[in-house]
């Protein structure tokens, strides 16, 4: 089947973020929204099948999850990431930030340190300091046009820890760690005994050749002490339907990891999570390879655009994650000058860097997994604005 990517899509009105959280997260409805990490094509039809499969049976009572569920997992990182987790050591969860949430709750106390590395993903910072957790925060230093790990500093952190969240691959960077520096972190990590659990819900978002790499597979001691967070809510934009799964190195950590949502009584699916994720897990494969191009085209199009018209700003092209940075320091604007900017004058609505790790003050993060022709059009107010400046 192909795949039309270049729709436009009218969102308005179908209660989703994106677009009707507008006046909430901006004050105004007037922009294109291009923050939230959510995609405006249509999911692949085999997920649209199955749902509709589902809609027709008119029952939505209490749900259980078959074998096949995740045995589906299972066969997907096999066929992508040639690795066989064993489905005994696998756990339903809603969600990857629930999973990080109930692993810092349920394998660290009040007080304890958890590590991040910042700039990352707002919701890095929100756990530990809801969960009543210090947040270490090691800061990642842009050498030769790539971010990169200070290992000194990591390890001095690693001393205080409890436990290390690391996003693989990294969002906001775009960035596709390396064996080594997965290796390094890891050995750091279980030299001063600090649990390691990798967010890999943009592993599947992979461009221009690279190789992402599952932090359990890179070393014999990897495969016995790192807890990995997969879902296909962003490959295939099913974060509405709340589902993901955690892969333990050990039954002992899975059984406190289960334990934990079972004493909140979180423990079904809703009556169509792991009917569409299945689905996706066996069918969405076409889907996807059809989308990896059209993404990858859409970010080399935004750093053409910008370099030839808004020679003010940069672009940081991200080899992993639809979402890239625009360094918009050259604008000589404060992060609220410019978030006003973009939103009242450009009448784009994009993340603000600075909420994501002060590293990246300046800087703006935009969403390109939209048609080529909406995005077109927020470049062309983005050039329209800095132009009038």
């Amino acid at each position: 089947m192909q795949y039309n990517f270049d729709e436009v899509i009218d969102r308005k009105g179908t209660r989703c973020a994106k677009y009707d959280e507008r006046i909430k997260k901006f004050g105004t409805e007037d922009l294109i929204p291009l923050w939230i990490a959510d995609m405006d094509f249509k999911t692949a039809q085999p997920i649209i099948d199955a749902c509709k499969k589902r809609a027709e049976e008119g029952i939505f009572g209490y749900t259980s999850r078959p074998d096949s569920y995740f045995e589906a997992v299972q066969n997907w990182e096999k066929e992508r990431y040639d690795w066989c987790p064993d489905t005994a050591l696998m756990s339903w969860s809603l969600g990857v930030v629930q999973s990080l949430t109930a692993i810092v709750r349920a394998f660290s106390h009040v007080d304890d340190k958890i590590l991040i590395q910042s700039p990352v993903y707002t919701e890095f910072w929100d756990i530990p300091d809801m969960a009543g957790r210090k947040v270490l925060a090691n800061a990642l230093v842009e050498k030769e046009d790539r971010w990169q790990v200070d290992f000194a500093d990591f390890e001095e952190k690693a001393k205080e820890a409890k436990i290390f969240i690391l996003c693989n691959p990294h969002n906001p960077l775009g960035l596709v760690w390396e064996k080594e520096e997965l290796q390094k972190m890891i050995e750091i990590c279980h030299k001063h005994h600090v649990l390691v659990v990798s967010d890999e819900i943009h592993s599947d978002l992979i461009f221009h050749g690279k190789k992402h790499l599952r932090a359990a597979t890179v070393s014999p001691l990897a495969k016995e002490t790192v807890i990995t967070c997969v879902s296909l809510s962003k490959t295939f934009n099913l974060a509405g339907l709340q589902a993901s799964t955690t892969i333990f190195p050990n039954q002992e950590l899975k059984k406190d990891f289960d334990l934990f949502w079972t004493r909140m009584d979180i423990h079904r699916n809703n009556a169509f999570s792991s009917v569409a994720m299945e689905a996706a897990y066996r069918e969405g494969g076409e889907w996807l390879s059809q989308l990896l191009p059209y993404l990858e085209a859409n970010l080399s199009f935004v750093e053409d655009f910008v370099s030839r018209e808004i020679p003010k700003l940069k672009v940081h092209v991200p080899d992993a994650t639809y979402l890239m940075l625009l360094d918009c320091r050259g604008l000589g604007m404060n992060d609220k000058e410019l978030n006003d900017f973009m939103v009242h004058k450009a009448k784009i609505g994009l993340n603000a860097g600075v909420s994501f790790g002060k590293e990246i003050s300046g800087f703006m993060r935009l969403n390109v997994a939209c048609s080529r022709k909406l995005l077109e059009q927020g470049l062309i107010q983005l050039r329209d604005a800095v132009a009038s400046l």
